[in-house]
C-alpha cells in the first residue's frame, strides 16, 4: 500500500510538471465549485459588493499593481546584471510582461514563461536558463523574509501560535545567510544567479525594490478590501498578502484571490470578502494586460537607436 500511494505521489507530480495550465485550471474550477458552495444564498450581497467599487478605485487598483510589476521587474533586472547579463532594460521589461501574464494561472508557469521569453528575445545578453531562474532567488527569499517578519498578522485570523511567527523568521535568516555564503564561495553555473547577495549596493536595491513592491500590494490589497465593504486594516491586507503567496503555491488558478481572501476575513463577511479577492484577481490580470500590451507597442513601435536598446 505503501509503495502504491508514493507512485500515486509521484505520477501526480509529473502530471503538474508536464501540464501546469491544465493543473491550474483543474485546480480552479475545484476551488471555484467551493466557493460557490460557501457563497450559496449570498449571491445579491456578492454582486452588491462587487458593483459597490467606483471605476477610479479600480483604476488605481490597476495602476498599483502594474506600478509593482514594474519594481518586480527591476529586482529582476538587477540580479541578471549581477549574474553577468547585458540585456538592456526595456527587452527584459518586455519578457517579464509576458511572464506576468501567466502568473494569472500559475506563479511557477508565469516564472517560466519570463525566462524563455527572456532567453529568446536576447539569447547572447543573459545568462543561460537555470542562472536566471536562480537570479529570481533572491528575490523570492526577501519577499519570504519580509513575509515571516508580518506573518504574526496571522495570529488572529488563522489562530496562529504566537511562536510560529519566530519560528519562520528564524528560517528564513538561516536560508537568506546560507545564500549568502554560497554567493561568496560559489560563482559559476546554477549559484552565479545569486550573485546580488554578494555586494551590498545590489542587495540593498534588491531589498529596496521588494519593500516598494510588497508597500505596493498591501495598498491595494486594503483599498480593494474597504470599497468592497470589508472593514479590514492595514495589518489585515498584510495577513491577505501573505496568505495569496502561500495559498498561490497551490494550482488554483484565477480563483486564488477569492479563496484567500474568504480564508483570511472571511468572518467579516462572506460575500464582500469573496467580492474583494476577485476584483483582487480581476485588476491584477488587468495590470499585467496592460503592462503587456505596452510591451507590445514598445517593440512595433520604429525606433532609431542601438540595436541593443531594442
Amino acid at each position: 500500500m505503501g509503495m502504491r500511494t508514493r507512485a500515486w505521489v509521484a505520477g501526480g507530480r509529473g502530471l503538474l510538471g508536464r501540464y501546469p495550465t491544465a493543473a491550474s485550471l483543474a485546480g480552479g474550477a475545484l476551488v471555484a465549485i467551493a466557493l460557490a458552495i460557501v457563497l450559496a444564498g449570498h449571491g445579491p450581497a456578492f454582486v452588491a459588493a462587487l458593483g459597490s467599487v467606483p471605476v477610479p478605485v479600480l483604476g488605481a487598483a490597476v495602476g498599483l499593481h502594474v506600478v509593482w510589476l514594474v519594481a518586480r521587474s527591476e529586482a529582476w533586472r538587477v540580479c541578471i546584471r549581477a549574474a553577468g547579463g547585458s540585456v538592456s532594460r526595456r527587452r527584459l521589461y518586455r519578457a517579464s510582461s509576458v511572464g506576468y501574464l501567466g502568473n494569472v494561472f500559475n506563479g511557477q508557469f508565469g516564472l517560466a514563461v519570463r525566462i524563455a521569453a527572456l532567453r529568446r528575445s536576447a539569447p547572447t545578453e543573459c545568462p543561460r536558463a537555470p542562472v536566471l531562474l536562480a537570479a529570481e532567488l533572491p528575490i523570492v527569499v526577501i519577499e519570504a523574509a519580509l513575509a515571516a517578519i508580518c506573518s504574526f498578522t496571522l495570529v488572529g485570523p488563522l489562530g496562529v501560535p504566537w511562536w510560529v511567527p519566530l519560528v519562520c523568521f528564524a528560517g528564513v535568516a538561516a536560508v537568506l545567510g546560507g545564500m549568502q555564503r554560497f554567493a561568496r564561495h560559489r560563482r559559476e553555473g546554477f549559484w552565479a544567479g545569486i550573485a546580488v547577495l554578494r555586494g551590498m549596493r545590489g542587495r540593498s536595491r534588491v531589498i529596496a525594490l521588494v519593500c516598494i513592491a510588497v508597500v505596493l500590494q498591501i495598498a491595494r490589497n486594503w483599498l480593494l478590501l474597504n470599497w468592497s465593504g470589508v472593514d479590514a486594516s492595514v495589518l489585515d491586507s498584510t495577513a491577505l498578502l501573505i496568505a495569496l503567496a502561500v495559498v498561490g503555491l497551490l494550482p488554483v488558478g484565477p480563483s486564488l484571490g477569492a479563496a484567500s481572501t474568504v480564508l483570511i476575513l472571511g468572518a467579516n463577511g462572506v460575500a464582500a470578502s469573496a467580492a474583494a479577492g476577485a476584483l483582487l484577481t480581476a485588476t491584477a490580470a488587468l495590470g499585467a494586460l496592460c503592462f503587456a500590451s505596452w510591451a507590445v507597442i514598445d517593440r512595433a513601435w520604429p525606433r532609431t537607436g542601438s540595436p541593443a536598446q531594442a
